[in-house]
């Protein structure tokens, strides 16, 4: 016989009651060690993510309903993090604002400080997918149809899809669409134009094309001040100069600049010297002799 099992049948002795309902207490609460197994956490039945698709994509959900019941949270964390790098980039000249209702839809400014475009400020939208970041990529629409172009001058979109053919998931981003968006105003391209007119213009009569430019930035400056045409908590609101309110604001932004400066000129100011003057050589400074 196997000394393991005689060892183990020869201690066998009779449990108290005591230990026989400690040990179902336990079976009871422990699991199975032959059956562990890693499982999701429970589907929220009534949790509701903030970004609800409009129209979901039923291609990209699976069978047993776990994609279309996580899809939307994983979406909405996907756009958050666009956002993320967004602000990081510090993108100069644009400013966007995802929307109060839906994540999917953002708010945006471009100020154009040089070029054949100087002082315009054009307020867009962006329209992100549904199935982001596996659809197409995103569209980018100006309130107002700019004279350029690569803008489509009945609806204002901007070709996206030139700089972007097929959207690769991890590798483009929305701030690249941004960036492409303001690239467009300093670096014109006519091949393939959405507006035939301003491509021919551009090409064979530059200053009829400049003034065309200028009124088409006169036009987009004198609506700045309109209500957005999305109503909307997080829209890009313009609005006149009020003393009362803006220089409160401007005098903030200003101040808190002003102790860096200082900072860093005080920094320089303070700093030793360990050459003699007069000398070249380092190391030179006469060292200050203690009083005894």
């Amino acid at each position: 016989m196997n000394p393991f099992w005689s060892m183990s049948t020869g201690s066998v002795r009779k449990r108290s009651d005591t230990e026989e309902k400690t040990l179902s207490a336990e079976l009871r609460t422990s699991p199975l060690r032959g059956s562990a197994k890693k499982q999701l956490p429970s589907i929220p039945k009534n949790a509701v993510p903030i970004t609800k698709p409009a129209s979901p994509a039923t291609s990209s959900q699976s069978t047993n309903g776990t994609h279309a019941s996580y899809g939307p949270f994983y979406l909405e964390y996907s756009l958050l993090a666009e956002f993320t790098l967004v602000v990081k980039q510090k993108l100069p000249g644009v400013y966007v604002q995802p929307s109060y209702r839906s994540a999917l839809m953002w708010f945006g400014v471009i100020f154009i400080r040089h070029g054949l475009y100087q002082d315009g400020v054009f307020k867009f939208t962006v329209y992100i997918p549904d199935n982001y970041p596996d659809g197409d990529c995103p569209r980018l629409v100006f309130d107002l149809p700019v004279f350029h172009p690569l803008v489509d001058p009945l609806s204002g979109e901007l070709d996206v899809k030139r700089a972007f053919a097929k959207w690769r998931r991890n590798h483009n981003h929305i701030w690249q669409v941004l960036m492409y968006a303001r690239r467009v105003f300093y670096k014109i391209d006519t091949t393939s134009p959405l507006n035939p007119e301003a491509a021919v213009l551009y090409e064979k009569d530059v200053q009829l094309f400049k003034s065309k430019v200028v009124d088409s930035v006169k036009l987009c400056s004198s609506h700045l001040f309109d209500q957005p045409k999305i109503e909307d908590p997080y829209a890009i609101i313009f609005s006149p100069w009020n003393p009362a309110i803006h220089d409160e604001a401007r005098e903030k932004m200003l101040t808190q600049k002003k102790p860096e400066d200082q900072h860093c000129k005080s920094m320089h100011v303070s700093g030793l010297s360990w050459v003699k003057p007069g000398s070249v050589q380092p190391f030179s400074k006469e060292e200050k002799t203690m009083p005894t």
